[in-house]
């Protein structure tokens, strides 16, 4: 397992929230996405996230995507991988690609760092990381 540092974010899409933190984590799983999204969801459960009482956007406790399982392409009702915007926010692709600098997109083989490029500044900022150094 690998973790990147810890990005604080600027608010994207509902305004009016605290900025909030982003890291990615890559590890290995040998279930299915599907198996992996009941598990995040419980995840969030456990610390508070309860979605029926959330602005959509807005503020939550946390909030775990699956930006991309192997080279995987699922578009299913509740699940789509690669993350469908991730290819929109600079909070996901500057902290993947500090961990696969030669990531690139399943099915199409273009490299996020070129997508990163093109995404106007979101205001994301390294402040440091998880292991405190």
């Amino acid at each position: 397992m690998r973790v990147s540092s810890l990005y604080l974010t600027m608010p994207q899409d509902y305004q009016d929230q605290a900025d909030y933190c982003n890291m990615v984590v890559i590890g290995f799983y040998s279930g299915s996405p599907e198996s992996l999204l009941k598990t995040i969801q419980t995840i969030e459960r456990r610390y508070g996230r309860d979605r029926s009482k959330e602005i959509q956007k807005g503020p939550r406790t946390l909030d775990i995507d699956i930006l991309l399982f192997g080279e995987h392409v699922l578009c299913e009702e509740s699940l789509i991988v690669p993350h469908e915007r991730m290819i929109h926010r600079q909070f996901a692709l500057v902290p993947l690609l500090e961990l696969l600098p030669e990531c690139t997109e399943p099915g199409t083989g273009i490299p996020y760092s070129d997508i990163l490029e093109k995404i106007p500044d979101q205001g994301v900022k390294k402040v440091g990381n998880i292991y405190g150094y």
